[in-house]
Protein backbone atom coordinates (compact mmCIF):
# COMPACT_ATOMS: atom_id res chain seq x y z
CA UNK A 1 0.00 0.00 0.00
CA UNK A 2 1.05 3.51 -0.72
CA UNK A 3 2.60 5.33 2.27
CA UNK A 4 0.42 7.52 4.49
CA UNK A 5 1.31 10.72 6.11
CA UNK A 6 -0.61 10.99 9.15
CA UNK A 7 -1.34 14.50 8.08
CA UNK A 8 -2.54 13.62 5.41
CA UNK A 9 -5.13 10.79 6.83
CA UNK A 10 -6.32 13.67 9.19
CA UNK A 11 -6.87 16.29 6.64
CA UNK A 12 -9.48 13.22 4.97
CA UNK A 13 -10.53 12.45 8.30
CA UNK A 14 -11.56 16.15 8.87
CA UNK A 15 -13.07 16.84 5.88
CA UNK A 16 -15.46 13.48 5.91
CA UNK A 17 -16.42 14.01 9.63
CA UNK A 18 -17.43 17.76 8.09
CA UNK A 19 -19.96 16.44 5.74
CA UNK A 20 -22.19 15.23 8.08
CA UNK A 21 -23.60 11.42 8.83
CA UNK A 22 -27.24 11.15 7.74
CA UNK A 23 -28.08 8.43 10.73
CA UNK A 24 -26.82 11.19 13.51
CA UNK A 25 -26.15 14.20 14.10
CA UNK A 26 -23.33 16.90 14.87
CA UNK A 27 -20.80 15.60 12.73
CA UNK A 28 -19.91 18.75 11.48
CA UNK A 29 -19.31 19.93 14.77
CA UNK A 30 -17.38 16.89 16.03
CA UNK A 31 -15.32 18.25 13.00
CA UNK A 32 -14.68 21.60 14.74
CA UNK A 33 -13.63 20.37 17.53
CA UNK A 34 -11.08 17.84 16.69
CA UNK A 35 -9.35 19.29 14.26
CA UNK A 36 -7.26 21.75 16.95
CA UNK A 37 -6.45 18.40 18.66
CA UNK A 38 -5.78 16.23 15.98
CA UNK A 39 -3.72 19.61 14.64
CA UNK A 40 -1.37 19.05 17.52
CA UNK A 41 -1.33 15.96 17.86
CA UNK A 42 0.56 15.71 14.60
CA UNK A 43 3.04 18.46 15.19
CA UNK A 44 3.94 16.65 18.29
CA UNK A 45 4.27 13.59 16.96
CA UNK A 46 6.48 14.87 14.19
CA UNK A 47 8.61 17.18 16.32
CA UNK A 48 9.08 14.86 19.34
CA UNK A 49 8.87 11.66 17.78
CA UNK A 50 9.86 12.06 14.47
CA UNK A 51 7.22 10.17 13.14
CA UNK A 52 5.05 11.40 10.08
CA UNK A 53 3.47 8.04 8.45
CA UNK A 54 0.36 6.36 9.48
CA UNK A 55 2.21 3.17 9.38
CA UNK A 56 4.88 3.81 11.94
CA UNK A 57 2.55 4.67 14.49
CA UNK A 58 3.09 2.18 17.20
CA UNK A 59 1.80 1.82 20.71
CA UNK A 60 4.72 3.65 22.59
CA UNK A 61 4.05 6.75 20.45
CA UNK A 62 0.41 6.58 21.96
CA UNK A 63 2.16 5.90 25.56
CA UNK A 64 4.37 8.71 25.22
CA UNK A 65 1.60 10.74 24.27
CA UNK A 66 -0.69 9.89 27.20
CA UNK A 67 2.27 10.33 29.07
CA UNK A 68 2.61 14.02 27.51
CA UNK A 69 -1.12 14.56 28.66
CA UNK A 70 -0.54 13.04 32.06
CA UNK A 71 2.64 15.50 32.62
CA UNK A 72 0.44 18.63 31.42
CA UNK A 73 -2.45 17.57 33.59
CA UNK A 74 0.54 17.65 36.58
CA UNK A 75 1.71 21.24 35.74
CA UNK A 76 -1.86 22.45 35.70
CA UNK A 77 -2.47 23.11 32.12
CA UNK A 78 -5.37 20.27 31.75
CA UNK A 79 -7.63 19.17 33.75
CA UNK A 80 -7.77 15.53 33.59
CA UNK A 81 -10.76 15.26 31.96
CA UNK A 82 -9.36 17.59 29.24
CA UNK A 83 -6.55 14.99 28.53
CA UNK A 84 -8.94 12.01 28.33
CA UNK A 85 -10.91 14.24 26.04
CA UNK A 86 -7.76 14.85 23.78
CA UNK A 87 -6.72 11.56 23.51
CA UNK A 88 -10.26 10.27 23.08
CA UNK A 89 -10.01 12.15 19.64
CA UNK A 90 -6.98 10.94 18.34
CA UNK A 91 -8.09 7.28 19.30
CA UNK A 92 -11.09 8.35 17.32
CA UNK A 93 -8.94 9.03 14.53
CA UNK A 94 -7.04 6.16 14.81
CA UNK A 95 -10.40 3.65 14.94
CA UNK A 96 -11.57 5.12 11.42
CA UNK A 97 -8.01 4.46 9.94
CA UNK A 98 -8.73 0.53 10.99
CA UNK A 99 -12.19 0.23 9.59
CA UNK A 100 -10.84 1.89 6.54
CA UNK A 101 -7.86 -0.72 6.25
CA UNK A 102 -5.25 1.55 6.86
CA UNK A 103 -4.18 0.45 10.26
CA UNK A 104 -4.23 -3.06 11.15
CA UNK A 105 -4.81 -2.35 14.97
CA UNK A 106 -5.22 0.96 17.12
CA UNK A 107 -2.32 1.39 18.85
CA UNK A 108 -4.24 3.64 21.27
CA UNK A 109 -6.08 1.25 22.93
CA UNK A 110 -3.41 -0.60 23.92
CA UNK A 111 -3.40 -1.04 27.54
CA UNK A 112 0.51 0.19 28.18
CA UNK A 113 -0.84 3.57 26.47
CA UNK A 114 -3.98 3.89 28.33
CA UNK A 115 -2.71 3.05 31.95
CA UNK A 116 -0.57 6.38 31.13
CA UNK A 117 -3.40 8.72 30.88
CA UNK A 118 -4.24 10.85 34.29
CA UNK A 119 -7.01 9.48 36.45
CA UNK A 120 -10.33 11.24 35.88
CA UNK A 121 -12.11 11.62 38.81
CA UNK A 122 -15.89 13.30 38.07
CA UNK A 123 -17.77 15.80 40.59
CA UNK A 124 -16.58 16.76 43.95
CA UNK A 125 -16.02 13.61 45.43
CA UNK A 126 -13.32 13.43 43.44
CA UNK A 127 -11.07 16.67 44.05
CA UNK A 128 -12.82 16.69 47.83
CA UNK A 129 -14.64 20.03 46.64
CA UNK A 130 -18.27 20.60 47.41
CA UNK A 131 -20.65 23.57 47.60
CA UNK A 132 -19.71 24.73 51.31
CA UNK A 133 -16.09 25.11 50.34
CA UNK A 134 -16.99 27.17 47.43
CA UNK A 135 -18.96 29.22 49.88
CA UNK A 136 -16.59 29.90 52.51
CA UNK A 137 -13.89 30.51 49.68
CA UNK A 138 -16.34 33.25 48.06
CA UNK A 139 -17.43 34.71 51.37
CA UNK A 140 -13.75 35.26 52.61
CA UNK A 141 -12.59 37.17 49.07
CA UNK A 142 -15.73 38.90 49.14
CA UNK A 143 -15.39 40.69 52.76
CA UNK A 144 -11.49 40.87 51.95
CA UNK A 145 -13.06 43.22 48.97
CA UNK A 146 -15.57 44.83 50.88
CA UNK A 147 -12.70 45.57 53.77
CA UNK A 148 -10.54 47.78 50.56
CA UNK A 149 -12.94 50.80 50.67
CA UNK A 150 -11.48 51.19 54.18
CA UNK A 151 -9.01 54.25 54.29
CA UNK A 152 -6.70 51.65 56.34
CA UNK A 153 -6.46 49.82 52.88
CA UNK A 154 -3.79 51.06 50.12
CA UNK A 155 -4.46 51.73 46.90
CA UNK A 156 -2.60 48.79 45.85
CA UNK A 157 -4.16 46.29 48.31
CA UNK A 158 -7.31 47.17 47.72
CA UNK A 159 -6.89 46.54 43.53
CA UNK A 160 -5.25 43.16 45.03
CA UNK A 161 -8.28 42.26 46.65
CA UNK A 162 -10.79 43.75 44.20
CA UNK A 163 -8.80 41.31 41.85
CA UNK A 164 -9.20 37.80 43.93
CA UNK A 165 -12.78 38.74 44.41
CA UNK A 166 -13.43 39.09 40.42
CA UNK A 167 -11.68 35.64 39.91
CA UNK A 168 -13.07 33.55 42.31
CA UNK A 169 -16.70 35.08 41.73
CA UNK A 170 -15.87 33.94 37.75
CA UNK A 171 -15.13 30.79 38.72
CA UNK A 172 -17.69 30.10 41.41
CA UNK A 173 -20.66 31.49 39.78
CA UNK A 174 -20.14 31.91 35.79
CA UNK A 175 -19.76 28.46 33.20
CA UNK A 176 -16.68 30.66 32.27
CA UNK A 177 -12.93 27.67 32.47
CA UNK A 178 -9.60 27.96 33.50
CA UNK A 179 -8.19 27.63 30.23
CA UNK A 180 -10.87 30.54 28.82
CA UNK A 181 -9.84 33.13 31.33
CA UNK A 182 -6.55 32.83 32.01
CA UNK A 183 -3.05 31.94 29.57
CA UNK A 184 -2.05 28.53 28.83
CA UNK A 185 1.50 28.07 28.02
CA UNK A 186 1.60 25.49 26.01
CA UNK A 187 -1.59 27.14 23.42
CA UNK A 188 -0.59 30.12 21.83
CA UNK A 189 -4.28 30.75 20.99
CA UNK A 190 -5.79 30.69 24.85
CA UNK A 191 -3.33 34.16 25.65
CA UNK A 192 -5.90 35.04 28.67
CA UNK A 193 -9.90 37.06 28.47
CA UNK A 194 -9.35 40.44 27.28
CA UNK A 195 -11.29 43.81 28.32
CA UNK A 196 -12.67 43.93 24.91
CA UNK A 197 -14.24 40.39 25.31
CA UNK A 198 -16.19 41.64 28.26
CA UNK A 199 -19.75 43.04 27.70
CA UNK A 200 -21.60 44.90 31.00
CA UNK A 201 -24.74 45.79 28.92
CA UNK A 202 -25.01 42.24 27.48
CA UNK A 203 -23.87 40.42 30.28
CA UNK A 204 -21.45 38.08 28.94
CA UNK A 205 -18.22 37.46 28.16
CA UNK A 206 -16.28 36.11 24.63
CA UNK A 207 -14.01 32.98 25.51
CA UNK A 208 -12.25 30.72 22.82
CA UNK A 209 -14.04 27.57 24.23
CA UNK A 210 -13.55 23.95 23.62
CA UNK A 211 -14.87 23.77 19.92
CA UNK A 212 -12.17 26.00 19.28
CA UNK A 213 -14.76 29.25 18.49
CA UNK A 214 -15.29 32.31 19.97
CA UNK A 215 -17.89 31.74 22.45
CA UNK A 216 -20.42 34.05 24.54
CA UNK A 217 -20.47 33.17 28.03
CA UNK A 218 -23.16 34.97 30.35
CA UNK A 219 -22.38 36.45 33.37
CA UNK A 220 -24.78 36.55 36.37
CA UNK A 221 -25.25 39.56 38.62
CA UNK A 222 -23.06 38.12 41.27
CA UNK A 223 -20.32 37.97 38.96
CA UNK A 224 -21.00 41.56 37.02
CA UNK A 225 -20.48 43.60 40.27
CA UNK A 226 -16.89 42.48 41.68
CA UNK A 227 -15.92 42.44 38.01
CA UNK A 228 -17.31 45.80 37.77
CA UNK A 229 -15.83 47.11 41.05
CA UNK A 230 -12.29 45.22 39.83
CA UNK A 231 -12.32 47.48 36.69
CA UNK A 232 -13.00 50.59 37.71
CA UNK A 233 -9.43 50.04 40.63
CA UNK A 234 -7.46 48.35 37.67
CA UNK A 235 -7.98 51.54 35.32
CA UNK A 236 -6.51 49.54 32.39
CA UNK A 237 -5.47 51.47 29.99
CA UNK A 238 -6.51 49.61 26.89
CA UNK A 239 -9.61 47.55 26.29
CA UNK A 240 -7.01 45.04 25.43
CA UNK A 241 -5.67 44.62 28.60
CA UNK A 242 -6.11 41.22 30.31
CA UNK A 243 -8.64 41.04 33.20
CA UNK A 244 -5.98 39.47 35.15
CA UNK A 245 -2.57 40.20 34.36
CA UNK A 246 0.37 38.92 35.57
CA UNK A 247 2.40 40.40 38.43
CA UNK A 248 5.48 38.26 36.99
CA UNK A 249 8.12 41.18 36.48
CA UNK A 250 10.58 39.79 34.02
CA UNK A 251 7.86 38.69 31.92
CA UNK A 252 6.27 42.34 31.74
CA UNK A 253 9.72 43.60 30.94
CA UNK A 254 10.28 41.26 28.43
CA UNK A 255 7.07 42.17 26.70
CA UNK A 256 7.40 45.77 27.18
CA UNK A 257 10.96 45.07 25.43
CA UNK A 258 9.86 43.33 22.52
CA UNK A 259 6.56 45.92 21.79
CA UNK A 260 8.84 49.03 22.42
CA UNK A 261 11.50 47.44 19.59
CA UNK A 262 8.55 46.68 17.19
CA UNK A 263 7.15 50.23 17.68
CA UNK A 264 10.51 51.59 16.33
CA UNK A 265 12.44 52.52 19.07
CA UNK A 266 16.18 51.81 19.50
CA UNK A 267 17.99 49.90 22.23
CA UNK A 268 19.93 52.38 24.27
CA UNK A 269 16.09 54.50 23.96
CA UNK A 270 14.62 51.10 25.69
CA UNK A 271 17.45 51.00 28.24
CA UNK A 272 17.01 54.21 28.89
CA UNK A 273 13.48 54.35 29.60
CA UNK A 274 13.80 51.02 31.81
CA UNK A 275 16.19 53.04 33.80
CA UNK A 276 13.62 55.71 34.77
CA UNK A 277 10.47 53.79 35.28
CA UNK A 278 9.75 50.30 36.01
CA UNK A 279 8.28 48.08 33.00
CA UNK A 280 4.79 47.98 34.87
CA UNK A 281 4.84 51.67 35.03
CA UNK A 282 5.89 51.92 31.42
CA UNK A 283 3.46 49.18 30.07
CA UNK A 284 0.54 51.57 31.86
CA UNK A 285 2.49 55.10 30.30
CA UNK A 286 2.54 52.98 26.63
CA UNK A 287 -0.46 50.88 27.27
CA UNK A 288 1.38 47.93 26.26
CA UNK A 289 -1.08 45.16 27.48
CA UNK A 290 1.07 42.70 29.97
CA UNK A 291 0.70 39.19 29.55
CA UNK A 292 -2.39 37.55 31.50
CA UNK A 293 -1.59 34.98 34.30
CA UNK A 294 -1.61 31.39 33.29
CA UNK A 295 -3.28 28.63 34.76
CA UNK A 296 -0.78 27.75 36.81
CA UNK A 297 -0.49 31.25 38.13
CA UNK A 298 -4.21 31.32 38.87
CA UNK A 299 -3.68 27.89 40.49
CA UNK A 300 -1.21 29.32 43.07
CA UNK A 301 -3.43 32.18 43.96
CA UNK A 302 -6.15 29.97 45.01
CA UNK A 303 -3.81 28.03 46.27
CA UNK A 304 -3.20 30.91 49.03
CA UNK A 305 -6.59 32.07 49.13
CA UNK A 306 -7.95 28.64 49.98
CA UNK A 307 -4.84 28.60 53.12
CA UNK A 308 -6.53 31.98 53.98
CA UNK A 309 -9.92 31.38 54.07
CA UNK A 310 -9.32 27.67 56.07
CA UNK A 311 -10.23 25.09 53.11
CA UNK A 312 -7.27 24.21 51.57
CA UNK A 313 -6.68 20.32 50.93
CA UNK A 314 -3.99 17.60 50.60
CA UNK A 315 -3.66 18.80 46.74
CA UNK A 316 -3.62 22.56 45.34
CA UNK A 317 -7.01 23.60 44.11
CA UNK A 318 -7.28 23.88 40.04
CA UNK A 319 -9.77 26.56 38.36
CA UNK A 320 -11.37 23.58 37.66
CA UNK A 321 -12.49 22.54 41.54
CA UNK A 322 -13.75 26.23 41.98
CA UNK A 323 -15.58 26.50 39.37
CA UNK A 324 -19.05 24.75 39.77
CA UNK A 325 -19.25 21.38 37.37
CA UNK A 326 -21.92 22.44 35.21
CA UNK A 327 -23.57 21.40 31.85
CA UNK A 328 -23.02 24.05 29.58
CA UNK A 329 -25.58 23.95 27.44
CA UNK A 330 -26.41 28.28 26.50
CA UNK A 331 -23.16 29.35 25.12
CA UNK A 332 -23.40 30.46 21.58
CA UNK A 333 -20.95 31.84 19.44
CA UNK A 334 -19.70 35.26 19.07
CA UNK A 335 -20.26 35.51 16.12
CA UNK A 336 -22.80 35.84 13.21
CA UNK A 337 -20.93 33.52 11.06
CA UNK A 338 -23.51 31.20 8.98
CA UNK A 339 -22.61 27.52 8.45
CA UNK A 340 -21.25 26.45 4.70
CA UNK A 341 -23.83 24.32 2.79
CA UNK A 342 -23.16 20.97 3.17
CA UNK A 343 -23.87 18.02 1.19
CA UNK A 344 -24.51 14.95 2.67
CA UNK A 345 -23.30 11.69 1.99
CA UNK A 346 -22.77 8.26 2.77
CA UNK A 347 -19.05 7.59 3.06
CA UNK A 348 -17.56 4.25 0.90
CA UNK A 349 -13.99 5.17 0.63
CA UNK A 350 -11.23 7.22 2.24
CA UNK A 351 -9.05 8.58 -0.32
CA UNK A 352 -6.87 11.74 -0.50
CA UNK A 353 -8.22 14.63 -2.73
CA UNK A 354 -5.58 16.11 -5.37
CA UNK A 355 -2.16 15.40 -5.32
CA UNK A 356 -2.19 12.56 -2.48
CA UNK A 357 -2.15 8.92 -2.60
CA UNK A 358 -5.55 7.15 -2.54
CA UNK A 359 -6.46 4.47 0.30
CA UNK A 360 -9.19 1.68 -0.42
CA UNK A 361 -11.05 0.53 2.13
CA UNK A 362 -13.92 -1.68 2.21
CA UNK A 363 -17.56 -0.10 3.83
CA UNK A 364 -16.59 2.59 5.94
CA UNK A 365 -18.52 3.14 8.69
CA UNK A 366 -18.70 6.50 9.88
CA UNK A 367 -20.14 6.40 13.24
CA UNK A 368 -18.36 6.60 16.07
CA UNK A 369 -19.30 4.01 18.51
CA UNK A 370 -16.79 3.31 20.54
CA UNK A 371 -15.08 6.35 21.17
CA UNK A 372 -15.75 9.82 23.08
CA UNK A 373 -16.93 13.10 21.40
CA UNK A 374 -15.05 16.04 22.59
CA UNK A 375 -17.97 17.68 23.41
Amino acid sequence: MTDVAIADAVDTYLQRKALGDPDGSGAGTYAANAESVLRRWVEWLDEERGVRSVFDLESDHMRAYAQELRDRTESGAYAPSTAGTYYAVVRAFLSWCVRGGILESNPAVDETATAALPVTIEGDAGSGWCANRRRTLERHVRERAIEASSERVDREDRRGRLREYALVALLVYSDVRGSELFRVPQDDRRTGAVWDDVDFYTGTIRVLGRSQRLEEVPLPAAVRTPLRRYRVALDPPSNDWPLFPTRHAPSIARRVRDVLAERGHEESDIESLMRESTATELARERAIAPPAITTEGARSVLRRLCEDAGVAGEESPTPRDVRVDRTVGYRREASGSSPALRATVLEQAIAVPQRRPVIDVIDVNEREREDSDPN
